[in-house]
């Protein structure tokens, strides 16, 4: 397994990730056993980051990478890193209300996370969102002090635009940015990616397949449940959705010409956009997870690299990433 590092002051982790969100319902049920078999496969595979959130199912996610530790062996175990989002604020009909990043909430996730995750601390710690409410010195700064005593291994942030990194920055070292970034989610590399680079922070990529837009394996007829995210999503409605799955029959031509998949022509992409760039890969089964670690192995060259972005310029995709109510609690996107 290749590695690459977080950042200047980060860990050193496997160059892909395995994003666990999937395996809490967010795209409609999933298999408990198939779940932690695919953690302890791409543990094996030496996949050493777990991504995972505290509202993930309300719990559920958590308690699912806590129970695929313990049933690991201790080796693979060991290696393991978990990065936990934190501030998601839900109800029990699954709805959302907010995010919560004063300082005392912190600390009270924190403490739950530890607890579902069994574990003795977290490796890196982000709020998910920017609490409009709340200094983003206050929330950083309250993570620093879980660090200091050793409850927390490094800081993350999430979604956050350039101006609110420096000032976490600022208040002290953050080791990544989680942030959506795809063939058709290119909206970092005007301001936030220059603001990493020069910050020295990495960032964690989620999203790498849109959602599974871009994986190869969706027909124009899909149906999607009423518990799965992309149906609701304005890029998998309608119009939007038909001229997407346009650009993919685009790419595929390319991926078939080279022997390897779609899905891992679009990893493979955001691996080569910098060796600071660890993608999240959302796999949910053993079959999904060993396609996409096949990206690995792809190598693009400038030609190939000249002929995606000819199939799938930047700013091609239809519609927004996220839900007029989601897109409005981005930092990222102000």
């Amino acid at each position: 397994m290749h590695t690459r590092t977080l950042g200047t002051t980060g860990p050193q982790v496997s160059a892909l990730g395995l994003g666990c969100m999937g395996m809490s319902g967010m795209y409609g049920d999933a298999d408990r056993a198939e779940s932690i078999a695919t953690i302890h496969a791409a543990l094996e595979a030496g996949v050493t980051l777990l991504d995972t959130g505290d509202f993930y199912g309300m719990g559920h996610n958590e308690l699912l990478i806590g129970e695929a530790l313990r049933t690991a062996p201790s080796a693979l175990r060991d290696n393991a890193l978990v990065s936990v989002k934190f501030g998601g604020l839900r109800d029990p009909d699954g709805g959302w209300s907010g995010f919560d990043g004063r300082p005392a909430a912190v600390k009270n996730f924190a403490a739950y996370s530890l607890q579902r995750l069994g574990v003795d601390h977290i490796d890196v710690y982000r709020p998910a969102r920017l609490d409009p409410d709340v200094p983003i010195e206050e929330t950083v700064g309250a993570i620093a002090e879980l660090a200091e005593k050793g409850w927390v291994r490094h800081i993350g942030l999430s979604e956050v635009g350039a101006d609110t990194i420096r000032r976490a920055a600022a208040t002290a070292p953050i080791a990544d940015l989680q942030i959506e970034y795809a063939l058709i989610s290119r909206g970092i590399e005007q301001e936030i990616l220059p603001t990493l680079r020069e910050l020295g922070i990495a960032v964690t990529a989620y999203g790498v397949l849109s959602r599974g837009l871009i994986s190869g394996r969706l027909t124009p007829g899909q149906q999607f449940a009423a518990n799965d995210f992309r149906a609701h999503s304005p890029r998998f409605q309608g119009d939007n959705y038909r001229h997407n799955l346009a650009l993919v029959e685009s790419l595929r031509k390319i991926a078939e010409q080279k022997g390897v998949t779609v899905a891992q022509i679009a990893i493979a992409w955001v691996l080569g956009r910098g060796e600071d760039i660890v993608p999240l890969v959302g796999a949910r089964t053993r079959e999904r997870l060993d396609e996409s670690l096949g990206a690995l192995d792809v190598t693009l060259d400038e030609a190939d690299l000249a002929a995606i972005e000819s199939a799938v310029p930047a700013d091609a995709a239809a519609g927004d990433r996220y839900a007029p109510a989601q897109m409005a609690m981005l930092d990222s996107e102000r």
